[in-house]
């Protein structure tokens, strides 16, 4: 006897074939658990989105009789005869089965999103899973089961008077006294359901209220878990430290640690056991960036979204996710808490955090305010430099330079920040003109003068910096415009002649991602500046947000500018953020402030600019209150709700026409709504969505791939949904006709337009 089966493969949501598609097996399986199937002329992973109840003849009856619409997967037959149907290969022993909840999980993100669930839940796994087949991965658990028990073995004494999740135990390793402040937003959390907004000031203590609500969790029950949340790489070792200290003597009954991570910077076998830590319940605490809300974790009680107002949390390729809202909706499913944390919350946010009126309209999350920086630490005084009274051509004015001078003689570190890497961002020629333009993108390779390249940075094309002008053959090309790599060899020039306290030169570390790009690179350079061996640290924004620099007490900005007339209208808010969180580096440790204030130094040519004032004051409600009008104004989220169709083409013109002529059909596509709804007295069926021409992409042609996009306005979220499901269908009929399209991706809730 055989049964038919549901299974979910990756499939992108632009393919021919989405959805489950259907195989059959030789006895029922349970849903969510885990094959191997085969797909054209592979074996892929799938797992099984419904459970093999129907048997196959019954299945075809009902093929016949139109009442299941199956998915063929071998060459296309007619109705009237038989499906034959291709058996799964195998299926995968030893790791139980999704549970309802993720796949509920999964369900509604692929919907949200726009995306296939398919490719929604297998991109979500492991790549090891996905990739090794099912002798392979019993290979795998076989050997992690072994080095399991052997650390069992060695560690039985030590853990057989340490309960997981022992009220004791916790008491045990929480010795950290909380301030006012901290013990307030603490009881908040305990005592009301959230969510829960933590609007608090770099160095205030945000961290240790995540790690006493993580205590509280782990100490109610035995088997709880927790998923804390970062937004890059570069901040999960020093938190995943910092946490395996504080929860040290937390250990699982086999003996292995209660922490693990999960990032896109871990090899792959790490990946895997650390997913199936989570999956077993066997890890307690998992620190992860975004890819981790897809974490399996039976067991979840709490949520944390540290930084929450960072771009990192939205995906930006394959499938749009946003990791912060996904997160929102996980809490809201499961019934538990969620703590978003930041200094400068993202508008969305704080907008949901304001009642406008507390009677008929309260607040969606509860606000929890922490202004005050732990001890006697202060905020660094901001000083503005106007550049439009300093010589053409000033890098560093003679103002900060003494100031740098200064900081460096006392023993105490610097921070330079700027958001370029590379040496330049253009080598140009002054004769005719000819500037380092990538052959293959609508953008310019960047100069590194280290290994003397010119780069892109988009199709990632490496070529040797030519010798003389390609153009006119001139033999002085020139840099135009600065990067990190030309910041730290000027100041190296500027600064030859000063020392050390102790008498020895300075030490000038830059970091960026050119500089951290090999395994343990980042590691070992944040250890430096911990330290103290770095006297004046040069790098781009990974280094400006998260990271506990005790004696920076000097921060400068360079060319802040650019994003202040930006056509993006988010840009405002980023460049408040990644400044404030910047200025948040200095001053930090509490026995230097009296004796020696720090500072955050900005040089730009608008020092009367609002958002500079705004930051003097580090007023963010003041910033917030005014962006919020403007968006009101214009009528921009989070007061409307957006969505970008984007599609890739061999030529412009063929990639706006396809767009142009999808929006041709909006119409048909609203009537069908209101048609599918005609018994509804929903008020959304009256708003309209705009769909505005489809016009080139900000950064056009990227390895030869010519990008349009076309942007998507609702007042009604629900009227949104309801349109991208239904004119994603006029998009799959259309692309036949469109020979040049390469693919198209619907981006809900975009953050670059």
């Amino acid at each position: 006897m055989s049964y038919s089966l549901s299974v979910l493969v990756n499939l992108p949501v632009h393919a021919n074939i989405s959805g489950p598609l259907t195989y059959v097996h030789t006895h029922p399986l349970d849903t969510g658990t885990f094959v191997r199937v085969p797909f054209g002329k592979n074996e892929v992973l799938g797992v099984v989105w419904a459970d093999g109840s129907k048997e196959v003849n019954q299945f075809n009856q009902k093929i016949e009789t139109e009442q299941v619409a199956p998915t063929i997967l071998t060459e296309a037959t007619p109705k009237s005869s038989k499906l034959v149907l291709k058996p799964i290969s195998s299926v995968i022993e030893g790791i139980k089965p999704l549970d309802k909840q993720w796949l509920a999980l999964i369900e509604f993100a692929a919907g949200y999103y726009q995306r296939s669930l398919g490719e929604m839940a297998l991109q979500a796994l492991p790549p090891q899973l996905r990739d090794l087949d099912a002798t392979q991965i019993a290979r795998r658990l076989r050997r992690s089961k072994t080095e399991r028990n052997e650390l069992t073995a060695e560690l039985t004494a030590a853990t057989s008077e340490l309960k997981t999740g022992s009220l004791q135990t916790l008491t045990s390793v929480t010795s950290h006294v909380l301030t006012d402040e901290q013990l307030k937003a603490v009881e908040e959390i305990q005592n009301k359901a959230g969510p829960f907004l933590i609007f608090g000031s770099t160095g205030s203590g945000k961290t240790e209220v995540y790690m006493r609500c993580v205590e509280t969790v782990l100490a109610q029950s035995q088997t709880a878990q927790v998923l804390v949340m970062v937004p890059e790489i570069n901040l999960t070792p020093q938190l995943e430290e910092r946490f395996k200290h504080r929860f040290a003597s937390l250990l699982n009954t086999n003996g292995t640690s209660c922490v693990v991570s999960m990032h896109s910077g871990m090899t792959p076998a790490q990946r895997l056991q650390a997913w199936l830590a989570a999956h077993s319940a066997q890890a307690r605490i998992i620190l992860g960036t975004r890819m981790s809300i897809f974490a399996s974790l039976p067991n979840l009680q709490l949520i944390v979204v540290d930084e929450e107002h960072d771009p990192s949390y939205k995906q930006q390729e394959g499938a749009r996710y946003s990791a912060r809202d996904l997160a929102v909706y996980r809490a809201k499913q499961l019934g538990i808490k969620v703590i978003l944390g930041s200094a400068t919350p993202s508008l969305e946010s704080w907008h949901h955090a304001q009642a406008n009126n507390p009677d008929t309209q309260p607040s969606k999350y509860q606000l929890i305010s922490m202004p005050s920086r732990i001890g006697q630490a202060l905020m660094p005084k901001v000083q503005i430099i106007d550049l439009n009274r300093q010589p053409r051509g000033t890098v560093f004015s003679n103002q900060l330079l003494d100031a740098i001078k200064l900081r460096v003689q006392k023993g105490e570190q610097v921070l330079v920040l700027l958001n370029r890497r590379g040496y330049a961002p253009v080598l140009h020629c002054e004769d005719c003109g000819w500037k380092s333009a990538c052959m293959h993108c609508s953008a310019f390779r960047v100069f590194h003068k280290l290994d003397r390249t010119l780069r892109c940075h988009h199709c990632g094309v490496v070529e040797r910096v030519p010798r003389y002008c390609p153009s006119c053959g001139n033999a002085d090309i020139s840099p135009l415009g600065k990067g990190t790599e030309q910041l730290e060899e000027l100041l190296g020039n500027l600064l030859v002649e000063v020392r050390q306290s102790n008498g020895q030169p300075l030490n000038i570390l830059r970091i960026d991602a050119d500089s951290t790009r090999l395994k343990g690179a980042l590691t070992n350079q944040l250890a430096q500046v911990h330290s103290g061996e770095v006297n004046i640290l040069v790098g781009t924004q990974m280094i400006a947000k998260g990271h506990d620099f005790r004696k920076i007490t000097l921060v400068a900005a360079l060319y802040p500018d650019t994003a202040l007339f930006s056509s993006d209208f988010r840009a405002p808010e980023r460049l408040f953020s990644l400044l404030l969180q910047a200025a948040g580096r200095a001053g930090r440790d509490a026995e230097l402030a009296p004796t020696s204030p720090s500072e955050m130094w900005i040089q730009t040519q608008y020092p009367e600019h609002p958002l500079f004032h705004a930051l003097k004051d580090y007023d963010y409600p003041a910033f917030a209150l005014e962006q919020l009008k403007e968006r009101v104004q214009a009528h921009l989220p989070p007061f409307s709700f957006q969505a970008l169709i984007r599609a890739d083409a061999r030529s412009q013109s063929d990639a706006q026409l396809f767009l142009n002529t999808a929006r041709d059909r909006a119409p048909l596509v609203l009537q069908k709504i209101r048609e599918l709804r005609a018994t509804s007295k929903a008020t959304w069926l009256a708003v309209e969505p705009t769909l505005y021409p489809a016009i080139p992409m900000t950064l056009q042609r990227v390895a030869n791939i010519e990008r349009s996009q076309m942007l998507i306005e609702c007042d009604s979220r629900v009227m949104m949904q309801e349109f991208l499901k239904l004119w994603q269908l006029q998009l799959h009929l259309l692309q036949p006709e469109f020979k040049g399209i390469v693919r198209w991706v619907v981006d809900v809730d975009p953050l670059t337009i």
